[in-house]
């Protein structure tokens, strides 16, 4: 049978190549893309060979070098992104300096900084660190090159300026314009305190205008689910993890990214329980629903692939490595094409289980443990939608007001 192992690989990397081959196809890459790889692979170690260089000296200033000379002559794999498959592979052996290897630009570099700072000295937690990294990138590569420059010139109107038009897009709510803001303030006060910015600028990012319980959580109706659930294509591999994902969604008010994180471990059949990983990294234990576990176990015996990733969701693509909370939103998003629905995010699922058991009956504090919310107050804004309870604490309107009828 044809496979990666044709390719012909000679030099430093020669030694790598058959569990590189092998690596590629675990995480789902196709027979071609494998073959493609292995060939790029080939280049680099002959190149590496005529520079008398090891591949323990991929340094990022080396791939640069590597991805400038393939440019001169092939047409496709010459980007550094295309070297990201091996170089994963060769990190994970222990091969690879002890610095990441990554773009090496100047956005790049300050990125890194940027992110080292967050975990070691804010100490944040994994998804916080991500999102200010995004608002961080987004912002950095706006700015005129050289960076070194540009940040040594950057104004108070230059920040007001950025959050403008990202707001007037038309692309974020009230919440990610606070995330915005929140995180360009973070990245303004750690360019500042390690001197990029000659001045303070964070209090130069504006304020989102945003009350907290001020709008009424809005849930999918009954047939909207419903609609959902049947979009997803059972018959196929993709159908029935899409399927489970939105059955955690729906049945257990899971956030998109506890879903994301659910490892195998998590679920513990004997028990008929899940552990979730929540926020601020507090794990809690909820029953398994009958049709959820259904659910789960179809995509795990019959539709997921293998591999050595804990993960219970992968991604559709090659490399199948975990799916991220976003990749949870966009299989939400595609279901309501699917079903001819206006698009809605994973959240609105989360709402329609709140909502369904206040109509049903239930308590602000019952409510607030399915949900896990570290505080009733969270859950408030679910009694303005119980309209019944609410016209018990209405005053009739009075009839007469200083003698006008």
């Amino acid at each position: 049978m044809r496979g990666p192992s044709v390719v012909r690989v000679e030099g430093p990397l020669a030694s790598y190549a058959s569990g590189f081959g092998a690596y590629l196809l675990e995480r789902g890459y196709a027979l071609t893309s494998a073959e493609d790889q292995l060939r790029l692979v080939a280049h680099l170690s002959r190149w590496l060979e005529e520079q008398r260089e090891e591949p323990g000296s991929l340094t990022p200033e080396l791939v640069g070098r590597f991805v400038a000379h393939r440019r001169e002559s092939y047409v496709k794999l010459r980007s550094p992104l295309a070297l990201a498959p091996l170089l994963e592979y060769l990190d994970g052996l222990g091969v690879l300096p002890d610095s990441p290897v990554e773009i090496s630009t100047a956005v790049g570099r300050l990125l890194a900084e940027y992110r080292a700072y967050l975990v070691r000295e804010r100490g944040l937690a994994a998804g916080t660190v991500r999102l200010r990294e995004q608002v961080a990138h987004r912002f950095l590569v706006e700015q005129p090159v050289p960076l070194e420059l540009a940040l040594q010139r950057l104004e108070p109107a230059d920040v007001t300026r950025f959050v403008l038009a990202e707001c007037r897009s038309g692309r974020r709510g009230v919440a990610s314009a606070k995330t915005l803001t929140s995180g360009l303030r973070s990245l303004l006060s750690f360019l500042h305190l390690t001197g990029w910015v000659p001045v303070g600028l964070a209090a130069a990012v504006p304020s989102v205008a945003g009350w907290r319980l001020a709008s009424l959580p809005r849930a999918l109706e009954t047939g909207q689910v419903e609609r959902l659930l049947a979009s997803c294509d059972r018959r196929t591999a993709v159908g029935r993890r899409d399927f489970a994902m939105l059955m955690l969604l729906w049945r257990l008010g899971l956030r998109s990214s506890e879903v994301a994180g659910l490892s195998l471990d998590d679920i513990d059949w004997r028990a008929g329980e899940l552990t979730i990983r929540g926020k601020g990294a507090v794990c809690e234990r909820l029953p398994l629903p009958d049709d959820v576990g259904r659910a789960l176990v179809d995509h795990l015996h019959a539709g997921r692939a293998g591999g050595g990733c804990r993960m219970v969701f992968l991604r559709a693509r090659a490399p199948q490595r975990a799916i991220t909370a976003a990749g949870v939103r966009s299989v939400v998003h595609h279901a309501c094409d699917r079903a001819g629905l206006a698009r809605v995010g994973a959240h609105r699922l989360r709402h329609t289980v709140a909502s369904d058991l206040l109509r049903a009956g239930a308590a602000l504090h019952e409510i607030a443990q399915v949900l896990r919310h570290a505080s009733v107050a969270s859950t408030a804004v679910y009694a303005k939608i119980d309209r019944a309870s609410l016209r018990t604490l209405a005053r009739p309107w009075p009839l007469e007001t200083g003698g006008v009828r």
